[in-house]
């Protein structure tokens, strides 16, 4: 064959803005979906409304309740409010984190725990004698105020610390006087 053959195919050059323009698309491209990617996760959860079961308060229209709920704090160590579900129990407050999962809920105006007697544990926290209840297999403890004119119950998951049982307790105790706690039989 001869240098003039035409059959013959000489190499082809690619102009350096084509190839520029080729690495270049891939890279723009990775990191765009990674961008993205990153916004989205940033996007905070949209809460659901709390579903609460209804528990037997049959204090929870009376005065001490309606006292102290506008009282409690919108915050609660990094939990901040949520709204209940309808139909929600009266005398009942709850928070979440901002991202959701575990609540803390506060209810007013229940009937003197089952557990609490005369033998139980009290802890003072802030002015405020409570009386906890554990259930380890969910992992959340119900602290019980238990030297108010009616029982005030706050169900706290493990992972929330104290924060929340103190600012409920600063709460309770401008709000409402203390009385001697009555304990039922052993």
């Amino acid at each position: 064959m001869s240098a003039s053959d035409p059959t013959e195919a000489e190499p082809r050059a690619y102009s350096p803005s084509l190839i520029a323009t080729a690495v270049a698309l891939p890279v723009v491209l990775i990191v765009g979906v990674i961008v993205a990617a990153v916004i989205v996760m940033r996007t905070p959860v949209e809460r659901q409304p709390l579903v609460l079961g209804p528990v037997p308060a049959p204090a929870a229209e009376g005065a001490a309740c309606q006292r102290l709920l506008p009282t409690l704090p919108a915050d609660l160590s990094g939990f901040t409010a949520s709204t209940i579900a309808d139909p929600a129990p009266l005398g009942t407050r709850a928070w979440q984190r901002p991202d959701g999962g575990e609540a803390i809920v506060l209810r007013c105006g229940l009937d003197r725990p089952l557990e609490f007697n005369r033998a139980s544990p009290l802890q003072v926290i802030d002015g405020v004698s409570w009386f906890q209840i554990r259930d380890e297999a969910s992992k959340v403890g119900t602290w019980f105020a238990v030297d108010r004119e009616t029982y005030i119950a706050l169900t706290v998951p493990d992972n929330s610390g104290t924060g929340a049982v103190q600012s409920v307790s600063d709460a309770i105790a401008a709000t409402l006087p203390a009385q001697a706690p009555s304990p039922g039989e052993l």
